[in-house]
């Protein structure tokens, strides 16, 4: 896996735990220079150091990805100290609270959902397709959901945010596709995140009753997620581009 992205640099948003603290791990692994954003400035720090302990190159920042200022800031930070932004994983999210019905749902829960999981995906894409279109070329990944290709009963707005996500992802896709820049995106299913296994202590039911309908009879690991992405950075993607990649242990397949 060593030297798969040898040299390149990637940016991982939401670094600081789950899947992309497992996908900074795995650019790291592949020999990429890792920058590591996160709202919480101690994770991304943890992330780092085990990326340096495992012999890789990495920096952590600070960044809420709703605020244009904290982002433009942060691209610009990767082009002074490297000269050049390769790879792009715009992983930062939040849930609403899971069986919250649409109608008893509040603007503040759409605003922050959305804030995050769409407008902050845009922001991201917006700073970092202007650096890489100064390269003439670059990879973008972002995270949209299983529940982004069909509906949610349980998580309406998430749902939407979701879609919303590869709306952009394949939108910007055929825009830039002759610039050099590759834009796809990742479809989880149901991961062992800490969003999950806080879910899962609130209903002791849920990881039963999720699992029941997964084929595969279980839930996702991190790892399992960050592995695709990391491919789908690399050169052994090159003809992968407006991909919505399932992911979901054959969820969407029933």
């Amino acid at each position: 896996m060593r030297d798969e992205l040898g040299g390149k640099v990637a940016l991982v948003t939401g670094g600081g735990s789950g899947i992309g603290r497992a996908a900074a791990i795995r650019f790291g692994k592949a020999g990429a220079i890792v920058v590591v954003a996160d709202l919480n400035a101690a994770a991304a720090e943890l992330t780092v150091l085990e990326i340096i302990q495992a012999k890789g190159e990495a920096f952590a920042l600070e960044v809420d990805v709703g605020n244009e200022r904290q982002v433009a800031e942060m691209v610009a930070t990767i082009a002074r100290r490297h000269g050049r932004l390769d790879c792009a994983f715009n992983n930062a999210g939040v849930i609403e609270a899971f069986g919250t019905r649409l109608a008893d749902a509040t603007v503040e829960d759409w605003d922050r959902v959305m804030g995050v999981n769409l407008k902050g995906v845009w922001i991201c894409m917006k700073h970092e397709i202007r650096q890489m279109l100064l390269q003439g070329a670059g990879s973008i990944v972002n995270t949209a959901s299983a529940v982004g290709l069909r509906g949610s009963p349980g998580a309406a707005i998430y749902c939407a945010s979701k879609h919303g996500v590869i709306g952009l992802t394949q939108s910007a896709a055929l825009q830039y596709a002759k610039d050099g820049i590759r834009v796809n995106a990742v479809c989880p299913g149901v991961i062992r995140t800490a969003m999950v296994e806080e879910m899962s202590r609130t209903d002791p039911a849920y990881e039963s009753s999720r699992s029941a309908f997964i084929p595969m009879g279980r839930f996702g690991a991190p790892d399992e997620i960050a592995q695709a992405v990391v491919w789908l950075s690399s050169g052994a993607a090159s003809y992968a581009n407006g991909l919505a990649m399932n992911i979901d242990g054959g969820w969407l397949a029933r």
